[in-house]
């Protein structure tokens, strides 16, 4: 293997590390301040639509630009994400509704789903193979300081400037990363025009867009039975099943089926859907049990997710190093049991928590989840050929996208709807006209402090009581997914980075 020889690998390096702290720090930063964004546009019952949209659109472009980047080369279609992803970024601020910010998050998550998986192609295209290891955990630590630094500073600018800035703030960090990769990356892999697969590309589209609005609308704007959700699940279903028959034709598919016959490609995909389906619950209630259940403020909110992150951040630099010398199979094992103790401890949370219970929950769950981070890409691309990494990387990402997209929205669902149920069965108990009352109208006041004073103490203990019992009923929920990324840990086969082809192949060439 010939690696690119880069005149500014340091410059490069810098770029794509800024485009994955930016890109994956928009999630975190837009949680943090999702309670004020509510509180000024209204929205309460689509507040979840804000992250999804951004999810579902990035995870519908993973394998489309993956693929391209290994046709047509790396460098434009990561410069066109970059361009996408800051101009969704200036849309985003200038959002008046909850609708608005939401079509909005779309066109970000579009760029977003160019940046992430390219980015590590790129990286693995530049690095040699024995220095991944490293660079591996330090990209994988980016994801973890991503969200260090998001809650921190989507919280300061949520109380302080205003929520619009949490958008703004992206520009000149992806400006900055755009000089380095536009100026400074020699693309030097000779890539060869094949056709496209656009038949697979906008099948696989249509089946993620049918299933997202089908669980989204189920339950609340729609009943399960209603013929809009049976249109969208048959919609869903037949474009999935068309889109698998076109795959098995085409001769460039978007995702190669061929590529889930190792086993250890397998199950690194299994591992990130499932643990992104628990992390993905984990970021999201956690601020949102801050500010409705403890009457905290953005600030709190972004401070309680600190220590998780810090967590992710040191077992994916572990992670990282550990992968020359041990299999990434006992690497996995021993993290996915940590976060199933992380994910079990935020299930006996209530409305009496302190701080200090709830920070060690966190670090705990922040440890289980960062070293998938660095170790699931290095364990995916063992076994392929540097021609097919941006196919490898960007399925690697879909997937992970996809768990964290079910995660959000099938989680969502539970937690709405074992929310109305508690509110229900206390006003039943309560007689209820004087809590109902203040929630008939605007649910959302729960996450405005100035909105919280103005209820009687007795009737927002009981609404508080509803939101945390219903919260924590969404963690235990979400050690199901958990516990079955343990599953898929034992069943990976037993390759250590140090083990793999092309490392194997650098060291010959070398002697």
């Amino acid at each position: 293997m010939t690696y690119s020889k880069q005149s500014h690998l340091g410059l490069v390096i810098s770029g794509l590390l800024l485009s994955i702290l930016m890109a994956s720090m928009d999630n975190t930063i837009v949680a943090t301040a999702m309670g004020t964004i509510v509180g000024e546009l209204g929205g309460f019952d689509k507040f979840v639509w804000v992250t999804s949209a951004y999810m579902v659109a990035e995870m519908a472009g993973m394998p489309i630009f993956g693929k391209l980047s290994d046709m047509f080369g790396r460098k434009r279609f990561f410069v066109f994400g970059l361009i996408v992803f800051l101009a969704g970024s200036i849309l985003c601020g200038t959002a008046n509704t909850i609708t608005q910010l939401s079509l909005y998050r779309a066109i970000q998550g579009i760029g977003a789903g160019a940046l992430i998986p390219i980015a590590f192609t790129i990286m693995f295209d530049t690095v040699p193979v024995e220095q991944r290891g490293k660079l591996g955990g330090l990209f994988g630590a980016v994801f973890g300081l991503s969200s260090i630094f998001g809650p921190l500073l989507g919280a300061y600018i949520t109380d302080y400037i205003s929520w619009e800035w949490v958008f703004f703030v992206n520009v000149p960090i992806g400006l900055l990363a755009l000089v380095f990769i536009l100026f400074f990356y020699q693309e030097s892999a000779v890539h060869t025009k094949q056709k496209i697969d656009w038949w697979g590309a906008i099948t696989l589209v249509g089946a993620i867009v049918s299933l997202m609005f089908a669980l989204e609308l189920g339950g609340n704007e729609y009943e399960w039975s209603s013929s809009v959700l049976m249109g969208l699940f048959t919609s869903f279903a037949l474009l999935f099943i068309i889109f698998i028959l076109i795959e098995r034709k085409a001769s460039e598919p978007v995702i190669s089926f061929p590529m889930f016959k190792t086993r250890l490609f397998t199950t690194s995909n299994v591992i990130g859907l499932f643990s992104g389906m628990a992390f993905i619950t984990a970021s999201v209630y956690i601020p949102i049990y801050i500010q409705a259940v403890l009457g905290g403020t953005a600030t709190n909110s972004g401070l309680v997710l600190l220590p998780m992150m810090l967590g992710s951040v040191i077992s994916a630099t572990s992670g990282g190093f550990l992968m020359s010398k041990i299999s990434y199979r006992k690497i996995l094992i021993a993290f996915t049991i940590i976060l199933v103790i992380g994910m079990a401890l935020l299930t006996t949370l209530d409305s009496d928590s302190s701080r200090l219970t709830i920070t060690l929950y966190m670090i705990v769950t922040g440890l289980g989840i960062g070293a998938t981070f660095s170790v699931l890409p290095n364990a995916a691309i063992h076994h392929f050929e540097p021609s097919m990494r941006g196919s490898v990387n960007s399925t690697v990402s879909f997937v992970r996208s996809l768990g964290m997209t079910l995660g959000i929205t099938v989680f969502g669902i539970l937690q709405r709807n074992d929310f109305t149920a508690s509110l229900n069965e206390r006003f039943a108990t309560t007689g209820g006209s004087g809590m109902k009352g203040h929630l008939s109208n605007d649910p959302r006041e729960l996450l405005s402090p100035e909105a919280r004073s103005q209820i009687p103490p007795q009737i927002l203990e009981r609404i508080t009581d509803s939101l945390s019992s219903s919260i924590t009923h969404t963690f235990l929920w979400a050690l199901i997914p958990s516990g079955l990324a343990i599953m898929a840990a034992f069943l990976m086969s037993r390759e250590k980075l140090s083990e793999s082809i092309e490392y194997q192949q650098s060291h010959d060439s070398l002697s």
